[in-house]
């Protein structure tokens, strides 16, 4: 076939073709003239595309798609819209989520002279993903597109950027462009994976198994390898305890005997308890971060050894102050681990395992009283409801096929002590969605929608403080455009009251400042959309009105009025004219 009658595509559908090759099928956009080619391209392949009243929107619910499902979905925008995704790029950086996001970029022929709409959004991008280019030749589309997804979905994951300048974007070359060479295959392949050296595992499990106060803690790197089954099977099996790096995907159901709950010290008063007894930590897939306070007392005391076991090389870097380092894929250690009781190399028995299983019923049974006491009082002054009894009351309407989202300051602090408290008494949830470690506020409806995008049939509530849905509310209109009904729990206290409550302890004259809002009607604003709305004042109210919202079928808002009380893990870390929270 001559050149003349070689069939050929524009760039922006190369582009939408090689993205579906390698499996996409979400794209979250807010439509616009310079992506139209690469959108003709994905209406062609019969790819859902949502559009989306914001490109901050697109890029939540292209991350939020990918927690869940842990394929790569794609956040398509253009050059004014990437300024408005940044957020959701870093919200996905974060999480370490291989988002694909896609910028229809100024022209090339006249890059730097300033055309239209023209930023460096390849620079722009770079801090926060894994890798960030501008395609300059349209024949190398589908090539750039391979590498991307290889950098995203590799080792440690995470998003990448892809730039298509508009002239390469409307412009046409052959559709068998690039496909004389390798590889082959367009589709996605597994992505690599690390065996652990013999050398170096053999004397990291005799540590593992001649340690008597053993405890598992599990991050990013469990979830996104697939290996969460495996973690469970190893702690229940091997009676080790196993807890959750704070501002996570959770890994574990609250179902799992093992799981113990967040390794935060102030958010999980029995976490200081086992850390400050044990002999062994074991973080897999994690990294010592300010999360994990650089592995440093008073989260890892001196008295433990700690491990870390990671499947790059880029976490192996961040852990250099692990006392014993491991570069192995996290279902490969898991295995080797569980494989010592097989062997008849492991003797620990149920001692260590129960006694925190008891501080974790201490502290469920005391935590509920104190909480009874209030709510008790709160019932006879007719005040306003609690935020953790708000969280609890909202869980006792769900199910084990729901999913539960939250998103705040303390709002986020005090749903996190409520699924703890409410697994201890055997509520079981689906799946639970919330910021990640940059506690960027106004995600939780993106995630909302994305989780009932992915499961239709389930429930979706989302616990949302006042401040976090101002942050990004009107996202809510994803869930009505695409006919995908959850309800919002509006945790109404009236203001952005983790920053108020930490400048009542910062601030000399003990006041707080700038952070109040009027009573806003948030449950009128679902009404006028088209949606369900309630207001609540009182606690006997609130089950009633969530029964409510979840049979009418329809986006729901039940606007609670609630008190501002402050959470453990802000109380804590900030104490009057001295601290400040992330100190």
């Amino acid at each position: 076939m001559n050149e003349t009658t070689t069939p050929k595509l524009r760039g922006g559908a190369l582009l939408a073709r090689a993205l579906v090759e390698k499996g996409v099928e979400h794209v979250f956009t807010l439509a616009g003239g310079f992506c139209n080619p690469a959108l003709e391209g994905f209406m062609d392949c019969g790819t859902r595309v949502i559009n989306c009243p914001h490109e901050q929107v697109a890029g939540h619910l292209a991350d939020a798609h990918t927690r869940i499902t842990r394929q790569p979905a794609v956040c398509l925008v253009g050059p004014e819209g990437f300024a408005n995704a940044v957020p959701a790029m870093m919200e996905a950086w974060g999480e370490r989520s291989p988002v694909i996001f896609v910028t229809g970029s100024s022209t090339l022929k006249r890059r730097g002279a300033g055309g239209f709409k023209e930023i460096d959004d390849v620079a722009i991008a770079a801090p926060l993903t894994k890798h960030s280019i501008s395609i300059t030749d349209g024949t190398r589309i589908s090539e750039c597109v391979d590498r991307a997804w290889k950098i995203a979905t590799s080792g440690y994951p995470g998003p990448v950027h892809l730039s298509l300048p508009v002239d390469i974007m409307f412009s046409s070359f052959p559709a068998d462009a690039g496909r004389e060479e390798r590889p082959y295959l367009r589709s996605a392949t597994p992505p690599p994976r690390a065996w652990p050296d013999p050398s170096a595992l053999a004397p990291l499990l005799a540590l593992i198994a001649s340690a008597k106060r053993p405890i598992l803690i599990g991050g990013h790197g469990v979830w996104w390898s697939g290996s969460a089954p495996k973690l469970e099977a190893t702690g229940t099996a091997l009676h080790i305890p196993i807890f959750n790096i704070p501002y996570h995907q959770k890994l574990l159901g609250e179902h799992c005997e093992a799981y113990m709950g967040l390794a935060d010290i102030h958010q999980y008063q029995p976490s200081r308890q086992a850390l400050e007894a044990s002999d062994l930590v074991i973080m897999i897939g994690g990294r010592l971060d300010n999360q994990m306070n650089f592995g440093n007392a008073p989260l890892f005391p001196d008295s433990l050894q700690l491990v870390c076991v990671n499947g790059s090389d880029e976490e192996i870097q961040m852990n250099r102050s692990a006392d014993h380092v491991l570069l192995s894929d996290p279902g490969a250690f898991l295995d080797a681990l569980l494989a010592l009781k097989a062997s008849g190399a492991w003797s620990l028995d149920r001692g260590w395992f129960d006694t925190n299983r008891q501080w974790r019923s201490d502290w469920v049974a005391k935590t509920l009283a104190d909480l009874k006491q209030d709510t008790d009082a709160t019932a006879l002054n007719r005040g306003k409801i609690h935020p953790l009894q708000l969280s609890l009351d909202v869980q006792a309407e769900m199910g084990p096929q729901d999913w539960l989202v939250f998103d705040g300051g303390n709002t986020h602090f005090w749903s996190e002590i409520a699924v703890n408290l409410a697994g201890w008494h055997g509520q079981q949830l689906a799946g639970i969605l919330h910021p990640g470690s940059f506690s960027l506020l106004g995600v939780g409806v993106s995630l909302a929608v994305a989780a009932k995008n992915t499961h239709p049939d389930a429930t979706v509530v989302l616990i949302s403080g006042d401040g976090a849905f101002l942050s990004g509310g009107l996202s809510v209109e994803a869930a009505f455009q695409e006919a995908l009904p959850i309800v919002v729990v509006i945790d109404n206290n009236g203001g952005l009251d983790c920053i108020s409550q930490q400048q009542e302890r910062l601030f000399a004259n003990g006041k707080h400042f700038a952070t109040d809002f009027r009573d806003i009607p948030f449950h009128t604003l679902f009404e006028g959309m088209g949606g369900h709305g309630e207001l609540v004042e009182h606690r006997e109210q609130l089950g009633p009105a969530i029964r409510r919202a979840i049979a009418s079928g329809k986006t729901a808002c039940v606007n609670v009025k609630a008190k501002g009380v402050i959470s453990p893990i802000v109380l804590a870390t900030t104490s009057k004219r001295d601290k400040a929270s992330i100190e």
